[in-house]
């Protein structure tokens, strides 16, 4: 069996907020077809400021892991698909939650 991670990326909210990620995104999804699973880990911040100068330290991150688990090559069009998929559970998330996910592809 091989693991694929399909999308990598953070998820932040404002430290003093109560945001559950766990809640906002699942442990398993299905999208294209295939299930991927969700992993998310509470990280230090990877940066010292965002963009606009704020310290990333006001914030709490995670690190968001979307693996697919399967034998032989990954489905094509799966990354698409998943993100697709985790668009409106994001969308979803209070206004002050932020995140980044990125096609990744890389076999753990």
């Amino acid at each position: 069996m091989r693991a694929v991670r399909v999308l990598q990326g953070y998820l932040w909210h404002p430290r003093a907020g109560a945001f559950d990620p766990g809640a906002a995104l699942p442990p398993r999804l299905s999208a294209g077809g295939e299930e991927v699973r969700i992993l998310v880990d509470p990280v230090e911040p990877p940066f010292a400021f965002f963009d606009d100068g704020t310290p990333t330290a006001s914030q709490r991150f995670y690190q968001v892991t979307v693996l697919w688990l399967g034998e032989g090559a990954l489905p094509e069009g799966l990354a698409a698909a998943v993100a697709e998929a985790l668009a409106p559970r994001l969308e979803a998330t209070p206004k002050d939650v932020g995140w980044l996910l990125l096609e990744d592809l890389r076999e753990v």
